[in-house]
């Protein structure tokens, strides 16, 4: 199963809400960040709060945990799921869990922007895979082919439309923008001439068949992150250490994932049997082909760059997307315990 950001991923109005009755409560004193290890030496507890249900986004953290790669690195792992009920960023920030999975990079930059302490540590998907889906008898490969026709896209993608507009110099009155589900159905029935989604979710883009035309938000010049691990200030700087054994377990089932995606596959069923295995199957390439790339051979799993961050920051403070100061990129990042497992992160990709 895969996720669909349309469901889960904040807006602007959305983070700013959740940030003032968030700080509200950690000014109370209920926003205590700790990682039980009682000494050293001792395992450590660790919770993975999701940002939304499990997914194939997870599946080298499955991996590791069904392998025993937390276990040796002296984590117990507890994964929390996410969904339309759970905050998972005041989750992370309140303590009750010590790390973090955010679907999308402009989740976490409006979180620092509305005051929350939480920064990105390590980054799952090297280029979203949020798309625009057309159909090749009215093909949309390119911005400009959308002017003049009805791009159907999802209430909290809105912004991503205005952004990839923004960027190649089009007027928004030059596009008819109709709000939607999840469904992919309004492109196959000809209500709208696009639709937007993720890659990775295979069991969608079925209903679309063989004449798919796709265009990739990130090829059409809005670069963003997905599958972002993320902590507060406070783990990163306390707890280190810790960050880094859980970046070294994870990297290392994504490496087995890698290797093995079949057998993978059936690891991330067995601890989740509600799971399709087929779809999983199905979407288990995509997913490796965003989570290994030309910058991981380089640099290694889960790398990122202050300049990709800076664009995104750039781009959000252009629609106004900030109350306030636009972040830094420091703000929403570091590097930090990606140089303690420089090592350990497999440099391997396309």
């Amino acid at each position: 199963m895969s996720r669909t950001p349309a469901n889960h991923d904040l807006t602007r109005r959305q983070m700013l809400g959740r940030s003032a009755s968030l700080l509200a409560g950690l000014a109370a004193g209920s926003g205590v960040v700790s990682v039980a290890r009682s000494a050293p030496g001792a395992t450590s507890e660790v919770t993975f709060q999701l940002g939304w249900i499990i997914s194939n986004g997870q599946i080298g953290e499955i991996v590791a945990r069904s392998l025993g790669y937390f276990e040796a690195e002296q984590i117990n792992l507890k994964v929390a799921p996410g969904g339309p009920n759970v905050d998972g960023v005041a989750v992370v920030a309140a303590g009750s869990a010590q790390a973090g999975n955010l679907s999308s990079s402009p989740s976490l930059m409006l979180a620092r922007a509305g005051g929350i302490p939480v920064k990105c540590f390590a980054v799952g998907y090297q280029e979203h895979p949020f798309t625009y889906f057309s159909l090749s008898k009215k093909p949309i490969r390119t911005p400009q082919d959308m002017v003049g026709k009805k791009i159907g896209t999802q209430g909290t993608a809105r912004i991503l439309l205005r952004a990839l507009l923004a960027k190649n110099k089009i007027k928004e009155s030059d596009v008819q923008i109709v709000i939607m589900g999840s469904d992919m159905l309004p492109l196959v029935t000809g209500q709208v001439d696009a639709v937007t989604g993720w890659l990775t979710n295979v069991s969608a883009l079925r209903a679309l068949g063989p004449d798919r035309v796709d265009m990739r938000l990130w090829d059409a010049g809005i670069q963003l992150y997905a599958n972002l691990y993320y902590a507060t200030d406070e783990t990163v700087q306390k707890h280190a250490e810790v960050l880094a054994g859980f970046t070294r377990a994870a990297a290392k089932g994504w490496l087995y994932a890698y290797q093995n995606p079949e057998k993978a596959v059936d690891l991330l069923v067995k601890a989740y049997p509600n799971l399709d295995r087929d779809a999983e199957l199905d979407a288990i390439k995509p997913v490796l082909n965003f989570s290994f790339t030309k910058t991981t051979a380089a640099k290694g799993w889960g790398t990122m760059e202050p300049s990709v961050w800076e664009q995104q920051i750039h781009i959000y403070e252009g629609l106004a997307q900030f109350k306030g100061p636009a972040p830094k990129a420091t703000d929403v990042m570091t590097d930090s315990i990606l140089k303690m497992t420089a090592a350990a992160r497999p440099k391997i990709g396309a």
